[in-house]
């Protein structure tokens, strides 16, 4: 069963490819996104990483929560589900 992973605190400059080869030493990156400001294109800081297993994603928040990532201290865990948003409105 594949496992989500929340990373913040990413550089403005990190982007998937940095993403995915940080976590391509503890296992099978399913999938690498870095979360985009939808107006300006910029990085939000965020991203999330699907690996493989829950063994895979607890390797790789053991070794990477807390570790440099392009010049910046990344935080490491594991995603939370997201919430019906219900009918709230988009931003303005």
């Amino acid at each position: 069963m594949s496992t989500k992973v929340y990373v913040g605190n990413l550089s403005w400059g990190t982007n998937e490819d940095i993403l995915r080869g940080a976590f391509e030493p503890y296992g099978t990156v399913l999938d690498a996104i870095v979360l985009k400001d939808r107006d300006t294109g910029r990085s939000r800081g965020f991203g999330f990483v699907t690996l493989a297993s829950p063994e895979e994603a607890n390797a790789a928040i053991n070794g990477l929560d807390g570790q440099e990532l392009d010049g910046k201290s990344i935080k490491v865990s594991i995603a939370n589900e997201r919430l019906d948003r219900g009918n709230r409105p988009g931003r303005y």
